[in-house]
């Protein structure tokens, strides 16, 4: 007997289960959480591309951080809304729709941490060689590290999900708010060790590499601070760093909060939260904590809002 639901066009979201009165307070929640991404995030870019004291590589490849963390919402919280005020039996997604939710769900979740490593680079170079930085850092090398950080994330999420499409489907119903690879190969009654075993050499590489590279650079960033004398140099150093190290800590430990979970079947509907606000929290904070520790950013920021003194002529 043929199974009405094999390799079915048309999938469930599961989404939030929410009760009638919560439903307006999360909605409006999320509502203003993306409006607040957005305007911050493009903001910053605006900023950035405008200002010319701002065209230095830092806040160059920043913009590859604020562009992604738009994307990312973009992708997930419009049709988490929507879920919201629908009905559970509503919440429908094309099955090709949703293969493109899921691909541009991972590479934001890979860039995040890509774009994060070249800027740990740049921070490298501008504190151990400083004299240097102009000479390495120069538009040629940000391009070249904005196309590797993006170029890496695509190829590696490519291979993810074509894994997944090969794969026939035999059930519809996609438990969580948003698609992604896991709970697309899911709906498959055939063997999916294949994707099992990629996906978790791709979660460890990344970690290891976006990890290993924290750790390595900031130890030699500290063992140069150490080894100065010059507190002003010094002072400016640990700003800069902390300013990125604590964006990168952000971002891990969402991103782990949201994988820990997974382990506890009891706290589903925790973990679909998590999952959502680790598109919200860094997105939010990232921009924030930018602006608030970039001396050139406050400086700005001064400029443009200080009222100007008109002269008056005699």
């Amino acid at each position: 007997m043929e199974n009405s639901t094999f390799n079915s066009l048309t999938l469930q979201l599961e989404g939030l289960m929410v009760t009638r009165s919560s439903r307006l307070p999360l909605f409006f929640f999320f509502f203003f959480s993306f409006l607040f991404v957005m305007v911050t995030n493009a903001g910053m870019i605006l900023l950035i591309l405008v200002d010319r004291n701002l065209h230095q590589p830092m806040f160059l490849l920043f913009c590859n951080l604020a562009f992604n963390d738009i994307l990312g919402n973009c992708l997930v919280l419009p049709r988490v809304m929507s879920d919201i005020l629908r009905p559970p039996a509503e919440r429908l997604i094309g099955y090709h729709q949703c293969v493109v939710q899921a691909f541009l769900v991972h590479t934001f979740g890979t860039s995040t941490q890509t774009v994060l490593m070249i800027m740990a680079f740049d921070r490298y170079v501008a504190i151990c060689n400083p004299l240097r930085y102009s000479v390495i850092m120069t538009n040629r090398m940000v391009v070249k590290l904005t196309v590797s950080a993006w170029g890496s994330a695509l190829v590696l999420v490519g291979i993810l999900l074509g894994l997944t499409v090969r794969l026939s489907r035999c059930r519809t119903l996609i438990t969580n708010p948003y698609c992604d690879n896991a709970s697309l190969f899911k709906l498959s009654c055939e063997s999916v060790v294949i994707n099992n075993i990629y996906g978790l050499t791709f979660t460890v590489v990344l970690s290891v590499a976006s990890v290993g590279s924290m750790v390595i650079t900031y130890a030699k960033i500290t063992a140069v601070c150490l080894s100065r004398r010059c507190k002003s140099l010094n002072s400016k150093a640990l700003r800069t760093c902390s300013t990125h190290l604590i964006v990168y800590l952000i971002m891990f430990t969402s991103g782990k909060v949201s994988i820990a979970l997974h382990r506890f079947p009891q706290y589903v509907e925790e973990r679909k939260l998590a999952i959502i606000l680790y598109h919200i929290i860094p997105c939010s904070l990232n921009p924030i904590i930018y602006g608030v520790q970039s001396n050139e950013v406050k400086k700005v920021l001064t400029g443009w809002f200080q009222p100007r003194k008109v002269q008056s002529s005699v």
